[in-house]
């Protein structure tokens, strides 16, 4: 069932001592509430008083689930090409019956087994959410719920893979997870395709909870401060667990994560140092990626300042990634081969830019991140769905 949000906008000045500057490395606090309080920095921008939470709110809507699922339904061809992106990826993958407490991590694309099942099932939680929408069919729903209850009945802990492992990887590899499995989890909650509830318990969206709550205070609230993506993810995991758990401070304080770092990874010409340092066309797309989840998750929530913020820095930013993709940028390092994540379709359904227009058509559709990082099929859920 969709919550109508009532909301004022308040201009909200920030005044907190200096310790708290970088409190995404803070150690020792045990406490929710202590952790999520130490974690707010003072910002230019900052969230609207929020009295009640928009659900669904994490990326899609009950309007816009409605409208994506009725033009699929009535043989929209557009739509139907997008939403087979859902239906390939879900058709190949098996639902899976078991799920690890330890998740090992490597850093620098070093994997594991159970690393690559949570990113994977996160998807497919995701895109089994969104196959519930459309069809209303209980057996997708079902599904979803399983990935969602094996992992938060399950998951204990992260580790590391061995001595070259960044100690902190686990906090990046949480802030991109979660995200999907809350994006799928808003879904399977409130949204009732044709009438029907999921079956969703109380017992099971408590214990999700527990995860959350888990991954946030132990993994995500330690994130390092390397004023790049992580940040950027770590903020983007926050304001989503927060809509999840109806915790105004948990969301503001990924707000004001967000909004803190923007204009720090994205200069103000809207270049982005990420594709030089790195020398590949994936980093960079990290962090727009994070910033443009952001901005709809506000949206949703009734502030589209995210997405204004700064002269609509975020659109410079994908305006620095054409430039790349045209390679004239200095380092060229895209090619039209290089992967187009899909947070480019939601940046262009708010924009409009001519820019963001060229860099969807590339790989219209666009599916799932190769990496499975940040949730995919935006182009079935954001191509021209009215805001």
């Amino acid at each position: 069932m969709k919550k109508h949000m009532n909301s004022r906008l308040l201009g909200i000045s920030l005044l907190l001592s200096a310790s708290t500057l970088y409190s995404c490395t803070k150690q020792g606090a045990t406490s929710k509430d202590t952790i999520d309080k130490m974690e707010v920095s003072p910002v230019a921008l900052a969230a609207p008083a929020i009295t009640s939470f928009v659900h669904p709110g994490v990326l899609n809507t009950q309007a816009s689930l409605d409208y994506i699922g009725g033009q699929a339904n009535g043989g929209d061809a557009a739509r139907l090409a997008s939403y087979q992106k859902v239906l390939d990826y879900v058709n190949g993958q098996t639902v899976p019956t078991s799920f690890y407490a330890t998740v090992v991590v490597g850093s620098n694309g070093a994997t594991s087994p159970s690393k690559s099942q949570i990113r994977r099932d996160a998807e497919l939680a995701y895109g089994l959410a969104l196959r519930w929408a459309k069809t209303g069919t209980d057996t997708y729903a079902k599904q979803a719920i399983q990935i969602l209850n094996g992992w938060s009945y399950t998951f204990k802990n992260y580790a590391l893979l061995n001595s070259s492992t960044n100690a902190l990887q686990p906090a990046l590899e949480a802030s991109w997870t979660t995200p999907s499995f809350v994006a799928a989890a808003e879904i399977i909650r409130y949204y009732k395709p044709f009438g029907k509830s999921s079956g969703w318990s109380d017992a099971d969206i408590a214990q999700f909870s527990n995860y959350l709550n888990n991954v946030k205070n132990n993994y995500i609230n330690k994130c390092p401060v390397y004023n790049n993506n992580w940040n950027a993810s770590a903020a983007y995991a926050k304001m989503a667990i927060g809509i999840f758990l109806n915790s105004v401070t948990v969301y503001q304080n990924g707000y004001n994560d967000l909004v803190k770092y923007l204009p720090i990874i994205v200069k103000s010409d809207g270049s982005i140092p990420e594709l030089c340092d790195r020398q590949d066309c994936v980093h960079f797309q990290y962090s727009l990626t994070a910033f443009a989840y952001g901005a709809e998750l506000a949206r949703i929530q009734g502030d589209n300042g995210i997405y204004t913020y700064n002269s609509n820095l975020i659109s410079l930013g994908y305006n620095f990634m054409r430039a790349a993709y045209n390679r004239s940028t200095g380092c060229n390092y895209c090619t039209t081969s290089s992967p187009v994540f899909p947070g480019t379709e939601v940046a262009y359904n708010y924009y409009k830019t001519s820019n963001l227009e060229y860099l969807r058509n590339l790989q219209d559709p666009l599916s799932i991140p190769n990496d499975n990082t940040f949730l995919g099929f935006t182009t079935y859920t954001h191509f021209n769905v009215p805001l």
